[in-house]
């Protein structure tokens, strides 16, 4: 009698099925369109299912894409023996595809990337920011504001404020006045995220610097804090805006490259300009790999500061894949493309020991 063959299950949730529940949940189109534009590696992954099959096939796997709604019966058919899961896409409010690591989990099956507790924490940026703090990471403080009213007021700050969503792709400020000098305008703000979205908002410290993204994939199980890719992110902006986020990806992203509007901002090793915050970095991607048992596959955002000072923004679960920064890293650091370095990585979770708790 042969084994069944190994096969890995991508887990994702789309666009469209994203769009169509929101419109039907009350939300403008634009608006909907706009909050299901973060599920966009969705649609930019899809053209290289084929290539992912085909890495998978020669490291001995079978590959199955399933879209998230589809999930629950077809892993009710699957072998937890021989099955592994990745979910691509992330999201308990808007999105989701938090729903995937739990089906799992109930299921006995196997899992690349973090637990379901940690898919709910980081798409609430207020919860994750006070668990940060707690474990002694330089989050910036925050207050909460819902419709134009303080749930939490914020800290005092001579710099100003930055208003960001708390629920939805929370390290950009949706609009470009969303640094702004005072807490008057900071409710307003609070006010129109929730007239458009129906989310509240993070009020936090504006802090100065650089953009960072430290991107992760352990290709072997063994694979820690030496593996991080840590790289500045220069789009020539403060910060990313929802405007700037619809150029970058899915099918908006698209039609921005072909209008000739697309540009993916540079990245540049901050080891080469600053070994000290490189190291400053790698610490708190430890802290939080053994802190939150961060694992496998994930992405943190920061600032720096000329003078080394690390501001730690948020982390992210599911990071972009298919985007241009993940991309780079999977080049950069193991020399794979990305289907590759998916397929590599779902091999050796296959063959390893069960790390799960």
């Amino acid at each position: 009698m042969t084994s069944k063959k190994p096969k890995l299950i991508l887990v994702h949730e789309p666009e469209k099925a994203c769009f169509d529940r929101l419109v039907a949940d009350g939300h403008a189109p634009e608006r909907a369109a706009e909050i299901a534009s973060y599920l966009a590696q969705s649609t930019d992954l899809a053209p290289e299912f084929d290539a992912l099959a085909g890495a998978c096939l020669a490291r001995g796997l079978s590959f199955a894409p399933v879209a998230l709604d589809e999930a629950a019966r077809l892993l009710d058919g699957e072998d937890p023996g021989t099955t592994l899961v990745w979910t691509l896409t992330d999201g308990v409010a808007y999105f989701r595809g938090g729903a995937a690591p739990a089906l799992a989990r109930l299921g006995g099956f196997r899992t690349v990337g973090a637990d379901e507790t940690l898919f709910a924490l980081c798409q609430d940026k207020f919860r994750s920011g006070a668990v940060l703090g707690a474990l002694g990471l330089p989050a910036p403080p925050a207050g909460l504001a819902r419709d134009g009213q303080w749930l939490v007021e914020p800290p005092v700050s001579a710099a100003g404020w930055f208003v960001k969503p708390n629920r939805l792709g929370a390290k950009i400020g949706i609009w470009p006045d969303s640094r702004c000098g005072d807490l008057g305008h900071a409710l307003e703000l609070s006010r129109r995220v929730f007239a458009a979205y129906r989310d509240d908002v993070v009020v936090q410290p504006y802090v100065a610097g650089r953009n960072v993204r430290a991107s992760f994939l352990g290709l072997t199980p063994e694979n820690g804090v030496e593996a991080l890719g840590v790289a500045f992110v220069d789009s020539g902006s403060d910060f990313q805006t929802m405007a700037d986020s619809l150029a970058l990806y899915g099918d908006t992203g698209e039609a921005a490259k072909a209008a000739g509007r697309y540009a993916e901002p540079e990245l540049v090793a901050v080891a080469d300009s600053q070994p000290a915050a490189d190291a400053g970095i790698r610490a708190i991607a430890e802290r939080l790999m053994g802190g939150l048992c961060l694992r496998d596959v994930f992405s943190i955002d920061l600032r720096v500061e000329a003078d080394d000072t690390v501001h730690l923004i948020e982390f992210e679960v599911c990071p972009g894949l298919p985007c241009f920064d993940f991309r780079a890293y999977c080049r950069s650091q193991w020399g794979l493309g990305l289907a590759d370095a998916i397929a590599e990585t779902a091999a050796n979770r296959m063959t390893g020991p069960d790390r799960r708790f």
